[in-house]
């Protein structure tokens, strides 16, 4: 499977309310290629229901669900994993989750950590944040340049998350980003129509080089 296209990423502050479901279709709908799953609370049965739901939207839409920081949950409902930094091994997920699972790591502004993550099965490497971001205002600031010189290194998709946005993206892109992560700009919206215009907006970045 290629990894190239939109990723959306879920919050599930912007998405309460009975919006996560019919907001995550409609980003499906508009062209989304991997969903990651994230939510932080301690409500496990709730996060399982709401997992397998998604799991059952992605099959439909042939997009790929991700789970963050949490492989076992992964491994339960048959999906890939997305671990951050300090979210245990990605060589343990690889061992647990098998050889065809989409694997990513976290990889901030190193190229040494994209390294680690790479030798450990990494199925993509995440670099962020590029831009501010709400979600994680205090993450580290990587540059476009070493994007480009992810690129020249590497041989896996990157990923570039944080503060990504319509008018940014095709800069990241033109740099060598296969796939962009995208939280707000996608999901702070006001209808599921929006959320899918937008969706669509940032997949055709990707139809036109």
């Amino acid at each position: 499977m290629k990894l190239r296209g939109l990723y959306a990423i879920t919050d599930s502050q912007l998405l309460d309310g009975g919006r996560l479901l019919p907001y995550v279709e409609a980003a499906l709908k508009g062209g989304a290629k991997l969903l990651q799953y994230r939510d932080k609370s301690d409500d496990a049965s709730r996060r399982l229901r709401e997992a397998e739901a998604l799991r059952d939207l992605c099959a439909r839409y042939g997009a790929t669900l991700l789970i963050n920081d949490d492989a076992e949950l992964a491994a339960r409902l048959g999906v890939s994993v997305h671990l951050g930094q300090t979210d245990g091994s990605l060589a343990a997920a690889r061992a647990l989750l098998g050889r065809d699972a989409v694997i990513g790591g976290t990889c901030h502004a190193s190229l040494d950590l994209a390294e680690k993550a790479i030798a450990e099965g990494a199925s993509y490497v995440a670099f962020g944040r590029f831009f501010a971001s709400q979600t994680k205002p205090g993450a580290s600031a990587a540059s476009l340049e070493l994007l480009e010189q992810a690129r020249a290194r590497f041989n896996v998709p990157l990923v570039a998350i944080g503060g990504v946005t319509l008018d940014n993206a095709p800069e990241l892109i033109a740099r060598g980003a296969d796939m962009i992560a995208v939280i707000h700009a996608l999901f702070a919206a006001d209808t599921p129509a929006e959320v899918e215009q937008r969706a669509r907006a940032f997949s055709q970045l990707f139809e036109t080089r």
